[in-house]
This record gives structure tokens, C-alpha cells and sequence, in this order.
């Protein structure tokens, strides 16, 4: 029992960078999921494409801080073909989002070279920012990493096109009625966003010393997980926006937790996805049972006729 315990402990600075990197891509799920109030699944394609940029850079001698750059920049342009499809074509945002990401499968493909899997290259192990062989350098450099994008983003929001992109989250037709250019900031926030999970998934491959063409499958859903139960584990204690941020992460870094922990109770890893599913409408659907539960309780129940002639 003892070793068993001790492989869990072992286990557990993997499962805190895994929550770091994956909460930063939540970060960029949040973006949208929040801030815009649109559910973009483009993030399942544009992941990918971030780790699949950066692994064929790194292959080809390019210094890592570029090819983490021109990878958020791949993301970015991601963002920009679904904002386009929503806001020029009139595509709903959630479809929008299906059609880039189908179109970035065969992108991802024609970047690789046609390859699905494409290693990092052994020989530039050593410039490379994080790897699994080493946690405690990966969860500082993750750290540092998120502390930078948060410490951006509460800038950013706080400016004044910043302030207009949260407007026309909140109520489109009263931004637009303020004279705000939504087209423009729903553009803009799906591009920040998608260049946030890109970049994650940059950090991602490096991690697991490969880039993968599945590899962001069903990451909105880790996404969604992670802001979810960063919302309900902190929503009471971190208000600003900043904090908000840092609640997503450590989010990431419970869902993880959690994670090692079931696989180590002995859940067959092919179930973690349906795990992550079940996890989120739980979560998803606590708010509407509070709200329920407040309205059928909350009621006070009419007097009976008894009470009635007690009473009088």
C-alpha cells in the first residue's frame, strides 16, 4: 500500500503541470465562454495546430521563443477564420467554430507534412522550455507563463476596447447601441482566444516531447471543466477579474489532480473522457438546481383554511 501511495505522490507535480498547461487553455476557453458568451469549439482544432507549429519549427532549428510566438500567432489566425464566419457570413457561432475546426485537421496535416505525430527533435531537447523529464522546471515555466497571460489580459480588459469587447459579451444590442463595433471585438476576442489555447498547446507539446494531430480532441470540454470548477471552488472567495483568471487555472490543476487520482482508484483511462463530460454537466447544471431548489422552497406555502381561522 505504502508504494502504491508513494507512486500516487510521484505522480502528482505531472498532473500539476498537465493542470497549469491546460489551465491556460482554459484561460483562452474562458474568453469566449465568458466574456463573449459564445461557445467556440474551434479550440479542439487550434490546440492542435499550436503544438503541431511548434514541433515542426523546433524540428527545423527555430529558436523556441519564435516558435512559440508564430504558434499563438497560428492560433490567432484560427480565431480570425471563425470570427469571420460568425460575423461576415452570419454563421452561428457554434457552427462557425465546427467548420474551422474540421478545416484545421487538414491544415494541421499539410504543416506535418501529412504526418499525424511529430516528435520534438531530440537534439533541441535542450532548448526547449519544459519537458515531462524535468516538473519542477515545467510547473515554473507554466507558472510564469499563466502569471504573464493574466497579468495581460487584466491590463487589456481594463482599457478601453478592452471594456467594449466585455460590453458586447454582456448585451450586443445595447453595445452596438452605444455606438461599439461588435462585429470587430467578437472578431477580436475569438482571435485572443484561440491564440491563448495555440500557445497552450505550443507549451503542451513540448511537455510530452511530441505534437499529435488528435491532440486537442474534446479540449473544450477539459476547458469547460477546468473554468467550472475553478468558478465553483473559488467563485466565493477570488471577485476581480484577475482572480477569476487564476480560479481557471487552479481549476485546470484540480481536474487533473482529480484525474490521477480516479485512474489510480482504477478507471480504465479510455473512460476519462466521458469522466470530463459528465463532470461538466454536473457542474454546468448545479446553477439551474440551486435555481430550482430557491423557487420551490423559497415559496411560502398558502394558509390553510385552518390556519386561516386561527389566525383571524
Amino acid at each position: 500500500m505504502g508504494i502504491i501511495m508513494a507512486s500516487l505522490l510521484a505522480s502528482m507535480p505531472g498532473a500539476v503541470a498537465y493542470g497549469i498547461i491546460w489551465g491556460i487553455m482554459a484561460i483562452g476557453v474562458y474568453t469566449t465562454f465568458r466574456v463573449l458568451d459564445i461557445a467556440d469549439l474551434t479550440v479542439d482544432g487550434s490546440m492542435a495546430t499550436g503544438g503541431i507549429v511548434l514541433a515542426v519549427l523546433v524540428k527545423g532549428g527555430v529558436n523556441i521563443y519564435l516558435a512559440v510566438a508564430i504558434s499563438f500567432l497560428a492560433g490567432c489566425l484560427a480565431g480570425l477564420i471563425t470570427g469571420i464566419f460568425h460575423t461576415f457570413f452570419g454563421i452561428p457561432a457554434i457552427l462557425a467554430g465546427i467548420l474551422t475546426q474540421l478545416s484545421l485537421y487538414s491544415v494541421n496535416l499539410r504543416i506535418s507534412n501529412k504526418n499525424s505525430n511529430v516528435a520534438v527533435s531530440a537534439r533541441n531537447l535542450k532548448h526547449i522550455l519544459l519537458t515531462s523529464g524535468d516538473n519542477f522546471k515545467s510547473i515554473i515555466v507554466c507558472v510564469i507563463f499563466a502569471a504573464v497571460i493574466i497579468a495581460v489580459l487584466y491590463w487589456f480588459f481594463g482599457t478601453e476596447i478592452g471594456s467594449s469587447v466585455r460590453a458586447t459579451g454582456c448585451n450586443q444590442a445595447m453595445a452596438r447601441a452605444n455606438g461599439i463595433n461588435t462585429r470587430f471585438n467578437v472578431i477580436f476576442g475569438l482571435v485572443i482566444s484561440n491564440g491563448l489555447v495555440a500557445l497552450s498547446g505550443a507549451l503542451y507539446a513540448q511537455y510530452q516531447g511530441f505534437a499529435d494531430i488528435n491532440m486537442g480532441r474534446g479540449a473544450i470540454v477539459i476547458g469547460l471543466a477546468a473554468v467550472i470548477v475553478g468558478e465553483v471552488a473559488f467563485g466565493k472567495i477570488f471577485h476581480n477579474f484577475a482572480s477569476k483568471l487564476v480560479a481557471v487555472v487552479f481549476g485546470g490543476i484540480i481536474y487533473y489532480i482529480v484525474q490521477n487520482l480516479v485512474v489510480w482508484l482504477g478507471l480504465d483511462a479510455n473512460d476519462l473522457k466521458m469522466l470530463s463530460a459528465v463532470v461538466v454537466a454536473i457542474f454546468l447544471g448545479l446553477p439551474y438546481w440551486q435555481k430550482q431548489a430557491k423557487s420551490k422552497f423559497g415559496k411560502k406555502q398558502p394558509k390553510t383554511e385552518k390556519e386561516k381561522n386561527v389566525n383571524a
